[in-house]
């Protein structure tokens, strides 16, 4: 296994590395001669396979090794970037985000997988793993956002993708034990101990998560990509410095990203569906509040929508690792993850469609905060009791 450092970092970049174009988009349209809603585009691919490349990694980690699959991981994000940043044309810039997003799929279903195979407060350590993750999303437009204002987009990915390569030379040396010596005698132990790999009451949990990822991950991933821009259109008595709106998205995406903790705290004490259901609540409210903001009022609204949004996300991890056993964990997470990050990916061509056809950010906005109906009901669907670990 490796040390959780090692697997928080790992968070971190993943979501670092999948949010540089977002913030780097409007310099490469320029660059190619494209406006932001039409080079948005070109990022679809790699937020597909972002999604749709879970279930195979998954798959891998559980049949034959979590430890390979957690360490080629940074190798290929920084391939991914690399890639990236030498693209002379828009088709082999989506070709590489997508070579990009196929990497990063690795780490959800494998890293998450990872964490709650070890005994502890599954709940806080889920938590304080999604602030890393989320320190990831906050990073990616500040730093992006500065190399842009003193060199270009280029040097946004290229620099990234070289610390990722170090990481991964780093983490080779960072596993300390081997908990899939022998991967089949663990399956076999399970299936002697348990005649089914889910708990008791399972299909309406999964059925109310299915409802919540999508959701959830449409609003998470709309908000994540285009708060970067939004502030740039919307806060211009603040600045319009690429490098001051890409600061002030990053302090918003870090400062909600600590209600992860509080809410993996709390659903290791109380039942979820009063966890989840407030979080919906949250974002209903304040993310159709926000689409009638601007400059400091959006600032300070987004930011507290964007707390109920972050705050959801190690909930439904927590639930689905409480109904089922470890040998099935990585590909029922993997699922999970292709569904909520495909959820995500159609953000890009919607949102590109929506703009095209005079529709502006508010409108986004509020349809983000009706969608967030569906998670308020997923929440209250949930059995009303706790669950142990199995």
């Amino acid at each position: 296994s490796i040390p959780d450092m090692y697997l928080n970092i790992g968070h971190l970049l993943d979501h670092f590395m999948m949010l540089i174009f977002a913030k780097a988009a409007f310099d490469a349209g320029r660059e190619f001669g494209l406006s932001y809603e039409e080079i948005i585009v070109y990022g679809t691919l790699g937020v597909i396979m972002f999604g749709a490349a879970a279930p195979l990694a998954g798959w891998l980690a559980d049949k034959y090794s979590r430890a390979i699959l957690i360490t080629v991981y940074p190798f290929g994000l920084g391939l991914g970037g690399l890639l990236a940043t030498f693209s002379q044309s828009t088709e082999m810039l989506g070709i590489s985000l997508g070579v990009l997003g196929f990497f990063a799929a690795i780490y959800h279903p494998v890293g998450i997988a990872m964490l709650t195979k070890r005994p502890g407060k599954i709940g806080l350590r889920v938590g304080v793993n999604g602030v890393w993750g989320n320190m990831g999303v906050a990073a990616a437009p500040v730093f992006t956002g500065i190399l842009i204002a003193y060199a270009d987009w280029r040097l946004g990915f290229l620099l990234p993708s070289i610390f990722c390569i170090c990481f991964g030379l780093f983490q080779l040396f960072a596993f300390v034990e081997n908990e899939e010596i022998n991967l089949k005698n663990i399956k076999n132990k399970a299936a002697s101990t348990l005649s089914s790999p889910f708990s008791e009451g399972w299909k309406i949990v999964l059925f109310a998560l299915s409802i919540t990822t999508l959701s959830g991950g449409f609003i998470f991933g709309a908000l994540t990509f285009l708060i970067p821009r939004l502030f740039e259109v919307s806060m211009v008595q603040i600045s319009t410095d690429v490098a001051i709106t890409g600061l002030l998205a990053g302090l918003v995406y870090a400062i909600a990203s600590f209600s992860q903790i509080g809410t993996g705290w709390l659903v290791d004490k109380v039942p979820p569906k009063y966890v989840l259901s407030a979080m919906g609540l949250g974002q209903l409210i304040f993310i159709y509040i926000a689409s009638q903001s601007s400059d400091y009022n959006l600032l300070f609204i987004m930011l507290a929508a964007m707390i109920f949004v972050f705050g959801q996300v190690p909930i439904t991890d927590v639930i689905l690792v409480k109904y089922v056993q470890d040998s099935w964990r990585g590909r029922v997470l993997s699922i999970k993850f292709m569904v909520n990050l495909s959820a995500g990916a159609s953000v890009l061509p919607i949102t590109s469609l929506l703009l095209k056809n005079g529709y502006n950010f508010s409108f986004v906005l509020q349809c983000l905060s009706v969608i967030s109906i569906a998670v308020i009901i997923s929440g209250l669907l949930l059995p009303n009791k706790k669950k142990e670990l199995i």
